[in-house]
């Protein structure tokens, strides 16, 4: 164990975000931290860092434990370039190699009774130099700075040139090279795109000692995290598995808890109204057993309300008018800024009822070409037209047409004068306004606040066409799913621009690729979208080693051919020995639900021999269960 949080409590004001947290990390985890905006998430995470000091409770770390943690709105100082700012994290090496440069300068004018001593030294440096990485680390940098999303030609860009999402990538890389024992990071997929993403994935996974993770990104926590930590009713409840295993069990078990507390709230009242019964008859015998229910009432141990019930939040989309089975064409588009080059001579074909996702690395041109069916900015060349009775709801960041001196409210009730009070509630709910925050001024939000105003509007706008530009960015997970199920529902025709991978998967039934000025089309989800890009790289490959003329080479090709075969085939060994166990799991934890719910009956809580045989039952199974998590933490760890 590297690091426990116990019973950690932390309150501002009159206001408590933690009240009993506690769990705890072994050395090597990948831990994900999760819960709603607002559930304290990022203080666990200021708390462990010693940013904050808790009101109550301790955090423990093991001795010599070197932590590095990075909020999501962290940058870096000015005054320096990229690639500068990120080498100074490893300013314990440079010196080090400055020691031993400085060294060899003084070889040449030493005495020879002094050399021995000297040399002794100067290979002790040189070995402890060596061990700390210290003839790899410039590589080690490079790579970190590019898997990042920055080019070659910007590592001598200064620091103030930059805009706050690229200072807080180059916080990051700083971050990731400094190679903490325990790294902490909160929202780092903000501010990359998919490509980058998917590099710090890899360079995650392959991260030997303990990383924290908290994000929305349900897709990059998939890939990574063995554990999660759920910070809900202001304490920490710990899930062993995948982002997925987690949800999974927390929809069982929401279930579970959602069918007690209302069979308890029905208890409840009915115990009330045989009181108010009894009090009514007003004889001296009827107020005992009124008196002696009251007593038994208050005995009750009254679980809390559920945080949210989801099926009361939702949201559902539908288009005013129905539109031709021709949404949108467009040829023979281009556009350029100055000297760069974003597309040239692209197509589009968009049919009714399609939900189509733009993806592309940052500075692609994505969000140009929205905009230019959306007529905000012109086209170099080519055209488009839209089809018979499309009617366009534009979702832009930066283009966002609110009054100012409305209410959130006003915002949305003077445009939807049949919403009741209530449905306003819920839809401004639904992206994270609840209570007072409802009555809080456009004026007065935030640019992340006021994005979540415009796609609630967009929601209710009726449009049959909806363009969105990364419609998911400053919405929590419950928020995500939310819109999720709304696009999917919705019988319109949709077009977006996400880096979300847990969306896209979700969402879209096609994917256009903005790569090399061209648009490439997949007619599936992401998940369709990777396994033809890896297609196509295999063709790439066996192309290359057909194309050498050399017999050697033809040879050499065939064996890596060869080898490349025994370990696909090894993976997809690998792969079913994992689906086989976490299917063996998934059904011992499915009988340890059915267990536990037995367990709270109140039919059994009397019943001694009934409890003993139950508690035997789960004993049983939990021992089944533990060299199963073993297993499947040993098989993914070959990955």
């Amino acid at each position: 164990m590297i690091l426990s949080c116990n019973h950690i409590a932390k309150s501002y004001g009159v206001e408590t975000i933690l009240e009993d947290v506690s769990f705890f990390v072994n050395e090597g985890e990948k831990v994900a931290v999760v819960g709603m905006n607002g559930a304290g998430k990022s203080t666990v995470l200021k708390i462990i860092n010693g940013e904050l000091t808790p009101d109550g409770g301790e955090v423990y770390v093991s001795k010599d434990t070197t932590m590095g943690y990075l909020a999501q709105y962290d940058a870096v100082s000015c005054g320096s370039t990229i690639y500068k700012e990120v080498e100074s994290a490893k300013q314990d090496l440079i010196d080090m190699e400055n020691n031993l440069r400085a060294m060899e300068g003084k070889m040449s004018s030493l005495k020879p009774e002094e050399m021995d001593r000297f040399m002794q030294q100067y290979h002790q440096l040189n070995d402890d130099f060596d061990a700390a990485g210290g003839y790899t680390f410039r590589g080690e940098i490079v790579g970190v700075i590019r898997g990042l999303g920055f080019t070659d030609e910007e590592f001598d860009k200064p620091i103030e040139e930059l805009s706050g999402g690229q200072k807080t990538r180059v916080g990051l890389a700083k971050l990731l090279v400094s190679n903490p024992d325990i790294l902490m990071l909160d929202e780092p997929t903000n501010h990359l795109d998919i490509r980058s993403i998917e590099w710090l994935e890899g360079f995650l996974r392959s991260y030997k000692k303990t990383v924290m993770i908290v994000s929305h990104d349900r897709y990059f926590l998939d890939k990574i995290v063995s554990k999660v930590v759920e910070i809900e009713y202001k304490k920490a409840v710990t899930y062993k598995g995948t982002y997925s295993d987690f949800s999974r069990k927390k929809e069982e078990q929401r279930k579970i808890y959602m069918k007690h507390y209302l069979e308890q709230q029905a208890e409840i009242k009915h115990e009330k109204q045989v009181i108010d019964t009894y009090r009514s008859f007003k004889t001296e015998a009827a107020l005992i057993k009124a008196k002696s229910r009251e007593k038994r009432l208050d005995m009750i141990e009254v679980l809390d309300k559920p945080i949210e019930i989801r099926d009361d939040m939702h949201l559902k989309l539908e288009a005013s008018v129905e539109s031709g089975k021709d949404v949108l064409y467009a040829e023979h588009l281009s556009k350029a800024y100055d000297d760069k080059v974003l597309f040239s001579d692209i197509g589009l074909d968009i049919k009714k009822g399609e939900r189509v996702a733009i993806i592309g690395d940052n500075g692609t041109g994505k969000t140009t070409l929205l905009k230019i069916i959306n007529g905000l900015i012109q086209a170099d060349q080519g055209e488009f037209k839209l089809g018979s009775k499309v009617s366009i709801g534009y979702y832009d960041q930066e283009q966002q047409f609110l009054s100012e001196d409305k209410t959130l409210f006003d915002e949305i009730g003077d445009n939807h004068y049949e919403m009741t009070n209530t449905r306003i509630r819920t839809v401004l709910g639904a992206f994270l306004f609840t209570d007072d925050d409802v009555f809080k001024k456009i004026g007065d939000l935030s640019g992340g606040e006021r994005g979540r105003v415009s796609l609630a509007k967009l929601m209710l706008s009726k449009a049959n066409l909806l363009i969105l530009d990364e419609p998911t960015n400053h919405l929590d997970i419950t928020s995500k799913e939310i819109l999720e199920s709304a696009l999917c529902s919705y019988t319109g025709t949709v077009l977006f621009v996400s880096h979300d991978r847990y969306f896209i998967n979700r969402v879209a039934s096609r994917i256009l690729e903005l790569k090399d000025h061209k648009l490439h089309n997949y007619l599936g989800n992401y998940d369709y979208y990777l396994e033809k890009v890896a297609e196509k790289q295999e063709e790439v490959q066996q192309e290359q080693i057909r194309s050498e003329g050399d017999a050697k080479a033809q040879s050499t090709g065939q064996l890596d051919w060869q080898e490349q075969k025994a370990k696909a085939a090894a993976k997809r060994k690998l792969e079913n020995a994992i689906a086989k166990v976490e299917e063996e799991i998934g059904d011992l934890e499915d009988k340890l639900s059915a267990v536990d719910e037995k367990l709270m009956d109140p039919a059994n809580a009397t019943n001694s021999a009934k409890l003993n045989k139950l508690t035997a039952k789960r004993n049983e199974i939990e021992e089944k269960l533990e060299p199963l998590y073993e297993k499947w933490e040993e098989l993914t760890s070959e990955e």
